[in-house]
Formats: structure tokens, sequence, C-alpha cells
């Protein structure tokens, strides 16, 4: 019979075993190659943060842009050139891709809505497609997969049979700027289907995140002790947290399960009066005076832009949810709590 020394050593030498396996999986794992992805607009606020997440989960990624930053030396991402306007794209890059990930479009909100600006804002988005596909097809390709940024604009604003549920993907597109800027830029990517690649579209709704977009704007005031609530405050915000955008993303890449139109919200929007004030409790305590920014004001600031800030779009994220995706920041305390912790 064993002694209990020499079955404590066995037990101990077992587990030992045990741990460095699930080392050597784990760490296989971590530096499994898990492909290479394309992305464009990879420089801006979703591509840096989707950038990061990917290499992490131990893809490679090529961003495509205008211009290769220097000291650029990340031995998991590479940059490429592309010129929309010129039509130019590295077509060696894209030969190399086994997925696209399609975010490259001018800001909605980053200049006034002047008729120029608007073409812009649509042609920097279906020009872009119709490079890419018309790239993929003359040249021989390993493309399996386009994931493509849409937007909640899609929809117009709350009407009362959708407010209780929020919009759905099966909702037609709005006859307004937006909605027919989507519906086009979703029309654009979807001329991939016809040549074989999976095509998923993301309905993205604001993105909050510390390093840009629409937080930033909402911290400003702020930092002068100034709770801006937009207008009565009463429109409904569908945003989602930068990180489960990220991981939406991620998601569509790999589960051949998805396709078409997703909804890229949390699951619970909130009108813009409480994400301004929980955010004003979060940052400031007690310290902070609610002031309301009327509507005049926002239309002589913003123009045309405003009647977005003050839409009230109330969107649906079930069917991303039916689809198995699961969100880290399902509520908009839990996101701002994580935001403000850094």
């Amino acid at each position: 019979m064993f002694c209990f020394t020499q079955c404590m050593q066995l037990i101990l030498l077992n587990n030992s075993c045990v741990t460095n396996l699930h080392y050597i999986v784990n760490k296989e794992s971590q530096n499994k190659n898990m492909g290479t992805v394309i992305i464009t607009g990879g420089t801006g606020l979703v591509g840096k943060a989707l950038t990061k997440l990917l290499i992490e989960k131990g893809w490679q990624v090529i961003v495509l842009t205008r211009k290769i930053p220097a000291g650029s030396n990340h031995p998991k991402i590479t940059y490429a050139l592309w010129n929309v306007k010129e039509k130019t794209i590295d077509i060696a890059a894209l030969q190399k891709a086994d997925y696209i990930i399609h975010l490259a479009g001018a800001g909605v909100v980053d200049k006034r809505w002047s008729n120029e600006y608007k073409k812009e804002i649509r042609d920097s988005r279906t020009q872009s497609s119709a490079l890419i596909i018309d790239a993929l097809k003359k040249n021989d390709n390993k493309v399996k997969t386009i994931v493509s940024a849409s937007a909640t604009g899609w929809y117009g604003a709350d009407m009362e049979s959708v407010t209780a549920k929020g919009f759905i993907e099966s909702a037609p597109p709005a006859p307004d700027f937006l909605g027919e800027t989507c519906r086009l830029w979703e029309e654009s990517i979807d001329a991939a289907v016809a040549i074989g690649k999976r095509v998923v579209k993301l309905r993205t709704g604001i993105v909050l995140s510390n390093e840009g977009g629409a937080l930033a704007e909402f911290k400003k005031p702020l930092r002068f002790g100034i709770a801006s609530i937009l207008g009565n405050g009463k429109q409904m915000v569908s945003w989602i947290h930068i990180d489960d955008l990220c991981r939406m993303y991620a998601e569509a890449l790999q589960n051949p399960a998805l396709n078409g139109a997703y909804n890229a919200i949390a699951p619970n929007p909130v009108s813009n009066k409480i994400l301004t004030l929980e955010l004003a409790k979060i940052a400031r305590g007690k310290f902070f005076i609610p002031m309301h920014v009327p509507a005049f004001v926002l239309k002589i600031m913003l123009g045309e832009s405003s009647i977005e800030v003050l839409k009230s779009c109330t969107a649906s994220c079930e069917k991303i949810r039916q689809a198995g995706f699961t969100f880290l920041y399902p509520s908009i305390e839990a996101a701002l709590l994580q935001l403000c912790k850094h």
C-alpha cells in the first residue's frame, strides 16, 4: 500500500500535469493565427479599438489607409494604401485577407451639413464599398466574409407603434437624409453577396468610448459642473459600449450563422436626460447643475444635423441576442461606471 506521503506526491504530480496542460492549451490558443482581416477606417475611434481586440485574439490585421503612419512596426499589424477618390487599392494586401471589416466613411457630425458635406458623407461610404467589391470581382482572393458598419440612422424618429419594443431590422429605411444614406450604404456592400461573400451589417447607435465620440462631448460641460441636457431630454438614445461593439464585430467574423443586418446597440436604450444625469452622478457626485440646452440653440449651433441630436430613436438588439451574443455592459450604469473608472 502506498503511504500517505506517496499518495500526496501522486496527486500533486497529477495536478501539476493538468495545470501545465491548461497552460499549454491556453498558450496555443493565444498564439493561434485566426486569419487575416483587412480593416478600412482602421485609424478611427472604432477601428483602433477593434484592431487592438483582434490582435489580442490572434488575428493578423491589415489597415487600409491613405497614408501609412510613421513608426508602425507591430508584428500583427500592417498598413496598405488605398484611395477611394482615385479608385486605387493595394491588390496584394486584398489577396492576403480572409475577411474584411468595412468602417470607412466621413464623420456624420464632424461638420455642418452643407450640400457638399452631405454628398461626402454618402459618397465616402458607397464609393469605398464599390471599390472593394470591384477589386474582389477582378482579382483572385480568399475573402469569405465582409462585415460592414451601418447606422441606426436607417430608422426614422420613434413611432408609437414601435417605441415599446424598438425598431427591428426588417423596418424600412427612413425617407430622410440619413435613412437614404444608410440604404445606399448597405446596398453598396450587399453587392458582395452576388460574388459569393457572406455579408454582415451592424447598424450602430451612439458609441460610448473614452477615446472620443459622443461621450467626450457629454463630458465637456461637466468640467464646469454643468450637466447639459439636449432639448427636452426625452429623446431616446440607442447606445453601445465600445468594447461590446468590438466584440460584436469579432463575433460577426467568427460566426458563419450571422448574415444580413443587426442592430449594434445595448439592450436598454435610455433618454438623453437619463444618460446625462447618470454620467454627471458618476463623474461629479452631487456637484453638478442640470441645464437644458434649448432646441433652437442646437439648431443654430449644428444646423441641419441638430435633427439627429434631437431625434428619439429606440432600436431593438433582440436579433443579435437571439443569435447568441451577450453584452458585457447591458445597462447605461454599468457602461458609464466602467468608462469613468479609466
